[in-house]
């Protein structure tokens, strides 16, 4: 017979973490099942063959987000937090410029002197949208563009739009990007520069951190044991499908993406819920992680707004965190998102390695393959929700058919963009739910 669980949690990633550990301290038995071998989901961790450990995706923190440093403290290590600034630019025709102060911004010739203003005021007029529901049938282009100009639009949103969202690119809607302007407008500290969050070791440490809590509680987290289906009966979840065999709890949360969550109802759910979850679109996301012996520059973000790059920026992590923390190592990522069906995701690693590297030879030309010590290649299916115009009106609720089950994924977070912070924030929010619910 199957242990029995008060609750059981699909997926470690930080939604589901959260929920466990809130459960778990209001005096529930939890099991939580994660398919990877590691905790942390996107944010989790790996080591270079040096043993350099770093986030498999880049992270931070902004540093007004509100629910990490409280999770933080929670456990007592609210002192691995640092605050530091960050450097950001961008590359365009051929050149690199820094974007970090407002005085960089009236630098930036590429534009003209007239809309260089029209630029740095857009934070100021976004802040003037309260209702993110009047500005949801928009795209991003039929929002942004008359706010700033057509040349702006062009030349500093269209390029990291495109790349950012491929194919879908026209189809985001404006809350998005409002979202966004509008979090990036509140972090700037008086000289307008802009503060950024880490926690000491990774990210990865930090879900290791809630692991070790979970089983202090008395509540437990499998590794590398997939969800591979469900029963039901009637209007209830009775036991989860793995490979181990069945998992049974009294209550169950599923916190990865719609299309996995999908596959474990099939054949078990309606056909009319089943296909809401797979209305919710998706990019993947394809990163490659560079160890090198020395930096590329100065930049912890590099925006690339020239055409024809297959990233959508350089991220140098270690100028932002310093490189004394990883053995004096340099670590840059390089992401893409796209469609699984371009051709690039399919690139064995060591061809798609060469073929970063010779783009990013255009951008530092003093580049040699001899700086990479060490690279890992990183692809995650369902990278990045599209929220795509009346989102709201269709992204499924927390809610399901049965009674005694629900849902809690990045896709939810709206109009907030994915993250740590509000996966997080979700998380409480889904155990709540989960301890208001009547018993069977």
């Amino acid at each position: 017979m199957p242990q029995n669980f008060d609750s059981v949690i699909v997926g470690a990633g930080f939604t589901g973490l959260t929920a466990a550990l809130e459960l778990a301290r209001a005096g529930k038995k939890v099991l939580v099942l994660e398919a990877d071998t590691v905790p942390g989901g996107l944010a989790s961790t790996f080591e270079f063959k040096d043993g350099v450990t770093i986030e498999k995706f880049y992270h931070h923190w902004f540093d007004n987000d509100e629910y990490v440093p409280k999770l933080v403290k929670s456990l007592g290590m609210d002192g691995d937090i640092v605050t530091m600034p960050s450097k950001t630019g961008m590359y365009f025709n051929g050149r690199h410029w820094r974007l970090s102060s407002p005085l960089d911004l009236m630098r930036f010739k590429p534009l003209s002197f007239i809309d260089r203003i029209r630029l740095g005021l857009v934070v100021l007029q976004v802040r003037r949208v309260k209702d993110w529901k009047a500005i949801e049938h928009l795209s991003i282009r039929e929002w942004l563009e008359p706010l700033c100009g057509k040349n702006v639009f062009r030349i500093v949103w269209q390029p990291l739009l495109e790349s950012k969202f491929s194919v879908f690119a026209d189809v985001v809607n404006a809350v998005w990007m409002w979202k966004k302007l509008v979090l990036r407008g509140s972090t700037r500290d008086p000289k307008g520069g802009e503060q950024l969050a880490y926690f000491r070791g990774g990210f990865g440490r930090l879900a290791q951190a809630i692991a070790a809590e979970l089983t202090r509680l008395g509540s437990e987290v499998r590794y590398a044991t997939p969800v591979t289906g469900v029963t039901t009966a009637h209007d209830r979840v009775t036991a989860l499908h793995t490979p181990a065999g069945p998992v049974a709890g009294d209550r169950y949360l599923f916190t990865p993406s719609f299309p996995i969550i999908a596959q474990c109802f099939e054949g078990a759910a309606s056909p009319e819920w089943l296909a809401s979850l797979r209305r919710v679109k998706y990019l993947a996301n394809l990163c490659l992680t560079l160890e090198l012996d020395r930096s590329l520059s100065d930049t912890y973000w590099l925006n690339v707004n020239d055409p024809g790059f297959p990233f959508v920026g350089v991220i140098e992590h270690t100028n932002f965190d310093s490189p004394d923390n990883y053995q004096g190592r340099h670590i840059v990522y390089l992401s893409r998102y796209l469609a699984k069906q371009d051709p690039l995701w399919d690139y064995a690693d060591d061809d798609y390695l060469a073929f970063c590297v010779q783009h990013l030879q255009r951008m530092f030309p003093a580049l040699q393959r001899e700086w990479v010590l060490d690279f890992r290649i990183w692809r995650a299916d369902y990278a990045q929700p599209v929220t795509e115009r009346g989102y709201s009106a269709y992204v499924p609720a927390h809610t399901t058919p049965f009674t005694n089950a629900w849902i809690g994924t990045m896709a939810q977070i709206y109009p907030q963009d994915r993250g740590t912070n509000y996966a997080i924030r979700d998380g409480q929010t889904m155990a709540t739910l989960m301890l208001a619910a009547p018993a069977a």
